[in-house]
């Protein structure tokens, strides 16, 4: 989600052009070199258990089994399973809808604005996003559940609606907006909008012919990440939704789990494959169009302090709104944790006699660390590869057509997102049907749960590195090579030191996705070795006070354990482009 990419300028032909180049044949075979682990690793954890969920439910068993391509239109058919197609259509929409409208205000006040405390704010709705979905379910049903705050204070419950899903989601939400919309609107140079106001445009008109088309691509890309992100939809809906509302990613859930029809899933695997496919490909064009000229200018010489009783008011209704929509629910779910007196629900974490697990509810805090330590290695390398790989160029072939390489590192780059937006539950399920014979029978292996939980980190591992290493002047790697640096010298002594920074990022950003797994980590985590979302799911799942406050309990550890992982990415983090 890089929203301003630096190009760097090459010299005219000289001397350096003897060494061979990244546009050489030589730079190609380093670039298939570079992408064979990361193929490897999404083609056996990614790809071949979803194709196995596919094929196991649309081809019959046995040796002359067929394929049976008439299910799709009879599942297709059901009204049921469009019902669940059109909520979880119409539900994304306005969802994203509402996430723009909240969010937009907020990414214009960061952008723009100076003021005491904004560092600790963009930190602050930044949390939301990086927390396990199940601890955004937590939180609301504190807030609008029964018992909740609103119920106690005027009988008011959300819980089964609509609603609550839909705030939710914006909580979720907000700060894809505000840090991708706003990072490139804070390198907006002012200069233009109040050049086309002196030459007599209104202020909502310069903003409207000048501002806006430049914002437009980096809005509509934050629109579609957002509702890629409610389109999959699973664990708030799960847990908010009730029996009433079902999207996609829970309906395949409640198919494999529970209705055990693995046609149907399959059915619905590929309708989700599809949409987020496409989803996707606009995404991919909206960020092409980001990389047009603009002018841009430093962040830091755009913001100002408020002036006027406009923008005060502004700024006032901004952070109200953080303080309702992000910081209320959380506050509500750590005070629900301390109804117990002594801290009861947090004592009660260490006993093993609920019978819901094996051992003691605590130690899914050491289960999921170790899990998340585990997953964030695999994702750093596999996306370190990938992202090298991507940044990796080739000189034009002399007919002017696009090399082969460049093309297949174009799908490369799209299958590297494709585990945000496929259903999480499919590759956790696959991963029990496909990966249980030699050579890779894995299901009562502890590696299982990272390697799945890696799949989600290395989205974000890729598009934290890719800015910066395409950033890293060419020359530099030239003149290594030209003093007889091999290229791993060249790679040691020259990208590591300038991408060390955001190698911290990126591994910290893989940790805190890692650490909040749940749809694929529901099915494969055992019931000796709970990770945290998954034990809280249980627990809410369980009737009785004790497991709703170790429920709660258990939120608010996985919480601050986020929090502080991302208070820790914000002090490393040197840009505010907007880039996760």
């Amino acid at each position: 989600m890089d929203l301003a990419r630096t190009e760097v300028a090459k010299e005219p032909p000289g001397p350096a052009e003897a060494v061979p180049r990244r546009g050489s044949r030589g730079g190609g075979a380093a670039r298939l070199g570079l992408m064979a682990l990361p193929v490897a690793f999404f083609g056996v954890f990614f790809a071949y258990p979803v194709a196995a969920i596919v094929v196991r439910g649309l081809k019959t068993e046995g040796r002359g089994g067929g394929w049976q391509f008439g299910r799709i239109a009879e599942v297709l058919g059901d009204s049921g399973i469009r019902h669940v197609l059109w909520f979880t259509t119409w539900q994304a929409l306005v969802s994203t809808a509402l996430t723009l409208l909240l969010a937009l205000p907020g990414a214009y006040v960061f952008a723009r604005f100076d003021f005491r405390g904004k560092d600790i704010l963009r930190a602050v709705v930044t949390v939301p996003f990086v927390l396990p979905t199940v601890v955004v379910g937590t939180a609301f049903l504190a807030l609008v559940g029964r018992g909740g705050l609103l119920d106690e204070l005027g009988g008011v419950r959300l819980d089964t609606t609509v609603w609550a899903i839909l705030l939710a989601h914006v909580f979720f939400n907000y700060a894809v907006v505000v840090r991708t919309v706003g990072g490139l609107w804070a390198q907006l140079d002012p200069r233009q909008e109040e050049a086309a106001r002196m030459l007599g445009a209104s202020p909502l008109g310069a903003w409207r012919k000048v501002t806006l088309p430049a914002l437009g691509p980096a809005v509509a890309a934050a629109a579609l990440m957002v509702f890629l992100f409610t389109f999959t939809s699973f664990g708030v809906v799960q847990i908010l939704g009730g029996p009433t509302f079902s999207t996609l990613e829970v309906e395949i859930y409640r198919q494999t789990s529970e209705i055990f029809d693995l046609t149907t899933a399959a059915v619905l695997t590929l309708v989700q494959f599809v949409a987020v496919g496409l989803i996707l490909a606009v995404h991919a064009w909206t960020v092409r169009r980001r990389e047009t000229a603009l002018r841009l200018v430093d962040a830091s010489l755009t913001s100002r302090r408020p002036r006027g009783a406009g923008q005060w008011a502004l700024l006032t209704g901004v952070l109200a709104t953080v303080v309702v929509l992000i910081l209320l629910p959380l506050g509500v779910l750590v005070e629900r944790s301390l109804d117990a007196p002594g801290f009861g629900y947090y004592k009660a974490l260490t006993s093993d006699d609920s019978g819901i697990f094996l051992v003691a509810p605590i130690e899914a805090i050491g289960n999921s660390l170790s899990y998340a330590c585990a997953a964030t290695a695999i994702a750093v390398l596999v996306g370190g590869l990938a992202a090298a790989a991507l940044t990796l160029r080739t000189r034009p072939r002399g007919d002017g057509k696009t090399p082969v390489t460049d093309r297949l590192v174009r799908g490369f780059d799209a299958l590297l997102m494709l585990p945000l937006g496929v259903s999480a539950v499919t590759v956790g399920f696959g991963f029990l049907i496909a990966l249980d014979e030699p050579p890779l029978d894995l299901r009562s292996s502890w590696i299982l749960v990272p390697l799945a939980q890696a799949l989600v980190g290395v989205p974000f591992v890729v598009r934290t590195m890719l800015p910066v290493l395409r950033a890293v002047d060419e020359r530099l790697r030239e003149a290594a090579a030209v003093l007889g640096a091999s290229p791993w010298r060249v790679w040691r002594e020259v990208d590591l030191p300038l991408v060390r920074r955001a190698l911290l990022i990126a591994a910290g950003f893989a940790f805190a996705v890692s650490l909040g797994e749940f749809g694929a980590t529901v099915f494969i985590a055992r019931a000796d070795n709970p990770t945290l979302p998954v034990a809280v799911a249980r627990l809410l799942g369980r009737p009785g006070d004790l497991n709703y406050g170790q429920a709660m309990a258990l939120s608010t550890i996985l919480m601050v354990v986020c929090a502080v992982a991302l208070l820790v990415l914000e002090r490393l983090r040197t840009d505010r482009t907007g880039e996760f």
